[in-house]
Protein backbone atom coordinates (compact mmCIF):
# COMPACT_ATOMS: atom_id res chain seq x y z
CA UNK A 1 0.00 0.00 0.00
CA UNK A 2 1.02 3.53 -0.66
CA UNK A 3 -0.68 7.03 0.18
CA UNK A 4 -1.96 8.98 -3.00
CA UNK A 5 -2.78 12.78 -2.94
CA UNK A 6 -5.37 13.59 -5.75
CA UNK A 7 -6.86 16.46 -7.38
CA UNK A 8 -10.73 15.80 -7.37
CA UNK A 9 -13.34 18.27 -7.99
CA UNK A 10 -10.94 20.83 -6.37
CA UNK A 11 -9.88 19.06 -3.40
CA UNK A 12 -7.03 17.23 -2.34
CA UNK A 13 -8.38 13.81 -0.90
CA UNK A 14 -5.38 11.08 0.46
CA UNK A 15 -6.23 7.30 -0.02
CA UNK A 16 -4.24 4.64 0.97
CA UNK A 17 -4.12 2.35 -2.16
CA UNK A 18 -2.11 -0.31 -4.27
CA UNK A 19 -0.47 1.71 -6.81
CA UNK A 20 -2.77 0.33 -9.70
CA UNK A 21 -5.61 0.26 -7.87
CA UNK A 22 -8.38 1.25 -10.45
CA UNK A 23 -9.14 5.26 -10.12
CA UNK A 24 -12.83 3.86 -10.33
CA UNK A 25 -12.70 1.55 -7.45
CA UNK A 26 -10.83 4.68 -5.07
CA UNK A 27 -13.73 6.98 -5.90
CA UNK A 28 -16.26 4.48 -5.36
CA UNK A 29 -15.25 1.84 -2.65
CA UNK A 30 -12.33 4.34 -0.68
CA UNK A 31 -14.02 7.84 -1.40
CA UNK A 32 -17.76 7.04 -1.26
CA UNK A 33 -18.12 9.18 -4.55
CA UNK A 34 -20.49 6.91 -6.02
CA UNK A 35 -22.24 8.88 -9.24
CA UNK A 36 -19.25 7.24 -11.83
CA UNK A 37 -20.58 3.75 -12.57
CA UNK A 38 -18.35 0.09 -12.88
CA UNK A 39 -20.34 -1.20 -16.32
CA UNK A 40 -17.53 -3.35 -18.03
CA UNK A 41 -14.44 -3.05 -16.14
CA UNK A 42 -12.31 -2.93 -19.48
CA UNK A 43 -13.40 0.52 -20.69
CA UNK A 44 -15.70 -0.37 -23.61
CA UNK A 45 -18.77 0.39 -22.23
CA UNK A 46 -18.12 4.08 -20.77
CA UNK A 47 -20.21 3.98 -17.76
CA UNK A 48 -17.28 5.03 -15.62
CA UNK A 49 -15.74 7.87 -17.49
CA UNK A 50 -14.30 10.75 -15.46
CA UNK A 51 -12.44 13.89 -16.88
CA UNK A 52 -8.77 13.88 -16.59
CA UNK A 53 -7.11 17.03 -16.96
CA UNK A 54 -10.40 17.87 -18.90
CA UNK A 55 -10.49 14.75 -21.01
CA UNK A 56 -12.59 12.26 -20.63
CA UNK A 57 -10.99 9.21 -19.51
CA UNK A 58 -12.31 5.77 -18.27
CA UNK A 59 -11.85 5.17 -14.79
CA UNK A 60 -11.66 1.63 -14.72
CA UNK A 61 -8.76 1.73 -16.95
CA UNK A 62 -6.90 4.48 -14.76
CA UNK A 63 -4.38 2.98 -12.11
CA UNK A 64 -4.85 5.86 -9.14
CA UNK A 65 -0.55 6.02 -9.55
CA UNK A 66 -1.78 7.66 -13.17
CA UNK A 67 -4.07 10.19 -11.97
CA UNK A 68 -1.68 11.54 -8.83
CA UNK A 69 -0.53 15.49 -10.30
CA UNK A 70 -3.78 15.24 -12.90
CA UNK A 71 -7.49 17.47 -12.38
CA UNK A 72 -10.10 14.97 -11.60
CA UNK A 73 -13.78 15.72 -11.92
CA UNK A 74 -16.21 13.43 -11.67
CA UNK A 75 -20.25 13.72 -12.48
CA UNK A 76 -20.34 14.73 -8.86
CA UNK A 77 -18.24 18.03 -9.84
CA UNK A 78 -19.05 19.25 -12.80
CA UNK A 79 -21.96 21.64 -11.57
CA UNK A 80 -20.18 22.36 -8.88
CA UNK A 81 -22.84 22.55 -6.63
CA UNK A 82 -26.08 23.59 -9.18
CA UNK A 83 -26.50 21.98 -12.63
CA UNK A 84 -24.79 21.38 -15.25
CA UNK A 85 -26.20 23.10 -18.48
CA UNK A 86 -25.60 19.60 -20.03
CA UNK A 87 -27.31 18.07 -16.73
CA UNK A 88 -30.10 20.19 -17.38
CA UNK A 89 -30.22 19.45 -21.06
CA UNK A 90 -30.63 15.70 -19.97
CA UNK A 91 -33.61 16.67 -17.62
CA UNK A 92 -35.35 18.77 -20.48
CA UNK A 93 -35.06 16.29 -23.37
CA UNK A 94 -36.01 13.26 -20.77
CA UNK A 95 -32.66 11.08 -21.61
CA UNK A 96 -32.71 8.49 -19.11
CA UNK A 97 -34.62 5.62 -18.31
CA UNK A 98 -32.64 3.36 -16.24
CA UNK A 99 -29.78 5.85 -15.89
CA UNK A 100 -27.24 3.89 -14.80
CA UNK A 101 -25.05 4.64 -18.09
CA UNK A 102 -26.19 8.80 -17.92
CA UNK A 103 -22.82 10.16 -15.46
CA UNK A 104 -20.78 8.41 -17.96
CA UNK A 105 -22.55 9.57 -20.81
CA UNK A 106 -23.04 13.16 -19.76
CA UNK A 107 -19.34 13.57 -18.64
CA UNK A 108 -18.60 12.26 -22.12
CA UNK A 109 -21.12 15.15 -23.46
CA UNK A 110 -19.36 17.77 -21.55
CA UNK A 111 -16.01 16.92 -22.64
CA UNK A 112 -17.47 17.11 -26.23
CA UNK A 113 -18.67 20.21 -25.59
CA UNK A 114 -15.59 21.96 -23.87
CA UNK A 115 -13.41 21.05 -27.09
CA UNK A 116 -16.12 21.71 -29.99
CA UNK A 117 -18.78 23.69 -28.44
CA UNK A 118 -21.18 23.09 -32.23
CA UNK A 119 -20.97 19.30 -32.75
CA UNK A 120 -22.82 18.75 -36.02
CA UNK A 121 -24.91 14.86 -35.70
CA UNK A 122 -21.61 12.94 -36.64
CA UNK A 123 -19.44 14.64 -34.41
CA UNK A 124 -21.88 13.84 -31.52
CA UNK A 125 -22.00 10.27 -32.81
CA UNK A 126 -18.30 9.80 -32.91
CA UNK A 127 -17.56 11.06 -30.28
CA UNK A 128 -20.14 9.45 -27.78
CA UNK A 129 -19.72 5.83 -29.76
CA UNK A 130 -17.68 4.52 -26.77
CA UNK A 131 -20.35 5.06 -24.24
CA UNK A 132 -23.20 2.44 -24.30
CA UNK A 133 -27.06 2.83 -23.01
CA UNK A 134 -28.96 -0.57 -23.23
CA UNK A 135 -32.02 1.56 -23.19
CA UNK A 136 -31.22 3.01 -26.56
CA UNK A 137 -31.52 6.31 -25.78
CA UNK A 138 -29.05 7.76 -28.13
CA UNK A 139 -31.58 10.13 -30.02
CA UNK A 140 -32.36 12.04 -27.36
CA UNK A 141 -28.74 11.97 -26.01
CA UNK A 142 -27.74 13.83 -29.36
CA UNK A 143 -31.17 16.06 -28.99
CA UNK A 144 -29.80 16.91 -25.30
CA UNK A 145 -26.29 17.79 -26.49
CA UNK A 146 -27.85 20.05 -29.00
CA UNK A 147 -30.02 21.56 -26.56
CA UNK A 148 -26.74 22.38 -24.10
CA UNK A 149 -24.60 23.58 -27.26
CA UNK A 150 -27.51 26.19 -27.49
CA UNK A 151 -27.11 27.82 -24.66
CA UNK A 152 -30.04 28.19 -21.38
CA UNK A 153 -33.27 27.97 -23.16
CA UNK A 154 -36.36 30.03 -21.88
Amino acid sequence: MAQFTLEINGRQQTVDAEADMPLLWVLRDLLNMTGTKYGCGIGLCGACTVHLNGIAARSCQTQVAGAVGRQIITIEGIGQGRPHPVQSAWIAEQVPQCGYCQPGQIMSAVALLSKNPNPTDSDIDDEMAGNLCRCATYFRIRKAIHRAAQGPQS
